[in-house]
């Protein structure tokens, strides 16, 4: 007790960049969460709650990772989902076959459920240190709360919405890293065409990072420019690239980027300083064109010029 007769408040250790010091230990981060979780009758959701982390189990046990779940790190549950660490060499099995085999007991465990609470899930997976001395508060960073962004993030849940139901259990994003580190280098069973990269950004939220979706069974269309962002698409249908390299430009909040381009209208040259995004002519979710500043306004309304 201190003299004022109060615990002592609890210590913040020492500021960053102070001193040089150890990182904390590298981590692989699973996260997920069930689709429509929040416009489910209040009744149901304490039983989904429970079912999340045992679908994860029995998926895991199925293709023989029975022991990662049992020496997961730091596990916590967050209502309409799970979280937890692992050791990051065992993630290209967690990409392959882990996240197929959730996919296959997703849809058994739906087709008994009879429509009374069907789960589909998104997950997201990152790596990065983090600490894990076995504290309480271990598991959180920087690696973390990206973890949980890419989870939130726009094409993730739109390839979710997009696909079918009765198809498409499980939409994965995985951070750049996670996707260099275990895919590109060829260590997951899965060729990187299998994984489609898009512009991860949150709403509301200063984030925006390249990610990948990888669905295990996709149905619908996974090109729609809602996932893909407008700058993909257009690379895409004028072919100028193809396959992974084909979404190489995805803008990211934060980067300095100067786009144009019209159809039927002019194209304007010349000298632009600072973040400037300009695009006319596409086409968005409510029918109408748009053009996008660097502020991120929209205009709705028809912006062409046309000329006979």
């Amino acid at each position: 007790m201190s003299q004022y007769g109060r615990s002592e408040l609890p210590a913040l250790g020492e500021p960053a960049y102070h001193r040089s010091r150890l990182l904390p230990p590298y981590r692989g981060i699973l996260a997920v969460d069930a689709k429509d979780f929040t416009g489910r009758p209040a009744v149901e959701h304490g039983a989904v709650s429970r079912a999340i982390p045992e679908l994860i189990r029995q998926s895991m046990e199925r293709a023989e990772l029975a022991d990662l779940w049992q020496d997961r790190r730091f596990p916590n549950s967050t209502g309409d989902g799970y979280v937890f660490g692992f050791e990051p060499e065992r993630m290209p099995f967690v990409i392959h076959p882990w996240l197929h085999t959730l996919q296959d007991l997703l849809a058994e465990f739906n087709v008994h459920s009879l429509g009374t609470m069907a789960v589909r899930l998104r997950v997201s997976l990152h790596v990065g240190p983090l600490p894990d001395s076995g504290d309480e508060f271990d598991g959180n960073g920087t690696p973390r709360n990206d973890t949980h962004r890419l989870l939130d993030s726009r094409p993730v849940k739109a390839v979710l919405a997009a696909s079918s139901e009765r198809v498409t259990h499980v939409a994965a994003v995985l951070s750049s890293r996670c996707y260099e580190d275990a895919v590109v280098s060829g260590y997951t069973g899965r060729h990187p065409d299998h994984f489609l990269e898009v512009p991860a950004t949150v709403e509301g939220k200063n984030f925006g990072q390249r990610a990948w979706l990888y669905v295990p069974a996709p149905s619908g269309n996974l090109y729609d420019r809602s996932i893909l962002g407008d700058r993909v698409v257009e690379d895409r249908e004028a072919g100028s690239v193809s396959g992974p390299a084909a979404t190489r430009g995805v803008p990211v909040p934060g980067a300095t980027t100067i786009g144009q381009w019209a159809d039927h209208g002019n194209v304007n040259s010349g000298t632009v300083h600072g973040g400037q995004s300009v695009v006319n002519g596409a086409r968005d979710a409510f029918g109408g064109d748009y053009v996008a500043g660097d502020k991120g306004d929209r205009v709705y309304g028809d912006k062409h010029e046309r000329r006979s």
